[in-house]
């Protein structure tokens, strides 16, 4: 019998008032149901924010070093229950077990090394132009914060924004997204375990119509921090920031990578290939555009489409698999929908491009891992996020075209070049336009210690992950002390 999962409010396992629930299915196998979750209203929202308010105060006078134990004993508890864990993310969301338990230890790091802010959280000192007065800010938490979570990384990032969240002395409201609610909750349930008080952290399923309008409408909540599309961001950062609250908001990418004369072959046909295609290439920081000088390009384009055709795509709870399925039905004809489309604007499909059928596949949402050629940079497949495994190759005649070419993006998230040459390396360092760049690596991957964020219609700014991600959980307050 499929089991039924509970809303989180105020420290007690809830239905919603609704009463309905929703299935939560393996993309790989969709006569697997994960698990049934609930269909909450608006109401269901203002309980769990009204519980987070009246925990508020209780939570921020407790002191950060003694937040942060809570934090790294969820740690423990999650990393004592990875392989679990790990199972059921690779179950509802469908990327490689391999992957998934990866992701789940990045969650323990995360909580790890936000347990430790608790002791660095602070503000510094400044000399007063006025004798005998001592002159400092300090931070202090927003109150109550809602997070609202996509489902391809349902380990990593509510850890990456709960972390900072709590551990600044918020209250915290988090609605996971509907297509992997599950993985989300084991992390709430290692949390509680670690002692978090009832009503600090509260999790609610439903529909961003109902669930996600009340948190980001409500005013008792004062900071809303989203990764999702660009387009439903831009709607929360308007509606958020037009009732004066705090937004943050982490959105699309079309990350290209450029390949030199003088580059590595292999290296780059590899972290291309792995960039683009991984995880189903449902990463915001995905390859998207493979930038190729026109020394190499045929080279290049004729190892891509092995290294693509030779990827084994199945169920991730399998042996041997590398690429899993999309996300869900809706997804997967987004995919085919934007290969038909290259092939219509002249592009020349080089290998993948089909749904994949027969024993194994019938059952989930699976797409072969596709390579274009003869791409032209104002394409829709070479503009617009495609959230699938699909390599669109460009040609191009020196590093000026190259760096325009991949400058020629309304997103700016993740950016990476293969070369020898360190001058322009480093001119690609200076010029690119993204938040995160790197240099004979894939433009996928981001530690914990550092920050996480784009440029242009990628991110509304602000950075999650490192140091500066209790900025946007914080405000500052000065003090002037005279004695």
């Amino acid at each position: 019998m499929t089991e039924t999962f509970r809303n989180y409010i105020g420290g007690n396992w809830v239905d919603s008032v609704s009463g309905e629930t929703f299935a939560d299915l393996n993309p790989a196998d969709t006569s697997d149901n994960v698990g049934n979750f609930q269909a909450s209203t608006a109401e269901d929202a203002r309980a769990a924010i009204a519980a987070a308010e009246d925990a508020r105060s209780r939570w921020r006078a407790m002191s950060p070093p003694a937040r942060g134990e809570i934090l790294a004993r969820a740690a423990r508890v999650i990393e004592a229950d990875l392989g679990r864990i790990a199972g059921e993310l690779t179950r509802e969301e469908g990327k490689t077990i391999g992957e998934a338990k990866g992701e789940t230890a990045r969650a323990v790091q995360i909580f790890d090394y936000f347990a430790g802010e608790g002791r660095r959280l602070g503000g510094e000192t400044a000399p007063s132009e006025f004798g005998r007065t001592l002159l400092y800010t300090i931070r202090e938490p927003l109150g109550t914060v809602g997070l609202i979570t996509p489902w391809n990384f349902p380990v990593a990032i509510p850890a990456w924004k709960m972390a900072p969240a709590l551990v600044s002395g918020n209250t915290v409201v988090i609605k996971p997204a509907s297509a992997a609610p599950k993985t989300t909750l084991n992390i709430i349930a290692a949390l509680a375990e670690a002692g978090m008080p009832a009503g600090v952290l509260n999790y609610i399923t439903g529909s961003g119509s109902a669930v996600g309008n009340e948190i980001t409408g409500n005013p008792v909540v004062k900071g809303v921090s989203f990764t999702g599309s660009d387009t439903v961001g831009c709607g929360i950062y308007s509606q958020v920031t037009g009732r004066g609250g705090k937004v943050q908001c982490e959105m699309g990418g079309k990350n290209p990578v450029i390949v030199l004369e003088d580059a590595d072959l292999d290296k780059a046909v590899n972290l291309s290939i792995m960039g683009a295609m991984w995880s189903t290439g449902q990463k915001c920081t995905a390859t998207s555009r493979a930038i190729v000088h026109k020394d190499v390009v045929e080279e290049f384009t004729a190892r891509a489409v092995k290294s693509a055709a030779a990827i084994t795509v199945g169920n991730g709870l399998q042996e041997g698999v590398q690429v899993g399925p999309s996300i869900d039905e809706t997804q997967l004809n987004t995919v085919l929908d934007y290969i038909e489309t290259g092939k219509d604007e002249g592009a020349r499909l080089l290998t993948g491009g089909n749904r994949l059928t027969g024993p194994g596949f019938d059952q989930g949402w699976f797409v072969e891992p596709t390579v274009f050629g003869d791409v032209d940079p104002g394409m829709r497949i070479a503009q617009e996020e495609i959230f699938g495994p699909v390599l669109a190759i460009i040609a191009v005649d020196d590093f000026e075209e190259a760096m325009k070419v991949a400058n020629a993006s309304r997103f700016g998230l993740s950016a990476a070049i293969c070369t020898r040459d360190i001058t322009r390396a480093m001119e690609f360092v200076e010029g690119i336009e993204a938040g995160l760049v790197h240099v004979n690596s894939p433009t996928v991957g981001a530690e914990v210690q550092v920050p996480f964020g784009g440029m242009k219609d990628s991110s509304t700014g602000t950075r999650e992950q490192g140091s500066v991600a209790v900025d946007f959980y914080t405000q500052i307050k000065t003090v002037y002390l005279e004695y």
